[in-house]
């Protein structure tokens, strides 16, 4: 299994399907921020699903529910961002994922016009330090992303102040709805594979494009 380390114990029985986790950061004064769409979309599949997401001992909030007879996992990490794949790894192993392209990772994105959408698999990191830990620690980068675009700070605005902000209104309406289709594509990735998930949701126009 790749990125197998000591720590959680193995999985036993049936593996998941599909292991999705939202980056986030932890805490209310977090809630909203551009940083925590990843998470939102994890929530949002959670409560299309019936999936009650809890403390677990893997250092994440998480269910596994069953989705048209496929087990879905779902996981957002109690960790801090930086820090997401010491929370990731040992769920990889808790769920069974052996295949990387088994486990999604939904986040944020700054090089990506607010309310873009983009399914990928391996690949840059673009600068994203939850992505980073979580290569990290699983020893590999061919996982699937589900990209959020959050666009880039305004004049000479640190990215990281960015962030960790709470958008405007306009951008939160955009946001808004590009989780609904986040967390559409990862049902699609699901049931017919990151490749279908690309071309279906890859060929969207970019607002205002």
């Amino acid at each position: 299994m790749f990125g197998r380390r000591g720590g959680a114990a193995e999985r036993r029985g049936t593996p998941a399907d599909l292991l999705v986790v939202g980056l986030a950061n932890p805490g209310a004064e977090y809630d909203g921020t551009r940083h925590n769409v990843g998470g939102e979309v994890v929530q949002l599949l959670a409560a299309r699903h019936g999936a009650r997401l809890r403390k677990g001992k893997e250092r994440a909030m998480v269910d596994e529910v069953s989705v048209d007879g496929r087990r879905l996992a779902l996981a957002v990490p109690l960790t801090y961002m930086n820090l997401s794949g010491e929370a990731v790894a040992p769920l990889v192993r808790r769920h069974g994922i052996e295949d990387p392209r088994h486990l999604v990772v939904v986040h944020d994105e700054l090089d990506l016009p607010v309310g873009t959408l983009r399914v990928k698999v391996g690949g840059g990191l673009a600068g994203n330090n939850g992505l980073k830990s979580v290569k990290a620690h699983l020893h590999t980068d061919d996982f699937v992303r589900v990209r959020i675009g959050i666009g880039k700070p305004p004049g000479k605005a640190q990215g990281a102040d960015h962030v960790l902000k709470r958008p405007g209104k306009a951008d939160r309406a955009e946001l808004d709805v590009i989780v609904q289709e986040a967390a559409d594509a990862v049902e699609c990735i699901l049931f017919e594979g990151p490749d279908v998930a690309m071309n279906r949701f890859n060929t969207r126009v970019d607002p205002g494009g």
